[in-house]
């Protein structure tokens, strides 16, 4: 059962691939966020799976539980930082 989860962490680093596409090449700003969100998603889902190939599950999913809230806090705040700036520019 355990080989089956660094299988399952390449297919998601594999999948984060057009999304590092789309932050590299997004036609807006708008798309590079929510493409930075969606790969720290799968950031917090791999270190997940991590965790439990290692048998080490606590310890990662507490640094799971930290990145995504370092993933939230961080588009929020950029997400914040442009609505004060379209406002200022108005």
């Amino acid at each position: 059962m355990t080989s089956v989860f660094p299988w399952v962490a390449i297919f998601l680093i594999i999948l984060m691939l057009p999304a590092l596409y789309r932050v590299l090449k997004g036609p807006t700003l708008f798309d590079r966020i929510i493409s930075a969100g969606l790969m720290g998603t799968n950031g917090v889902i791999i270190l997940a799976i991590l965790g439990f190939t290692y048998d080490r599950i606590n310890m990662f999913i507490d640094l799971a539980i930290a990145y995504a809230l370092l993933n939230f806090v961080g588009t929020v705040a950029i997400g914040k930082y442009l609505e004060r700036r379209r406002k200022e520019s108005e």
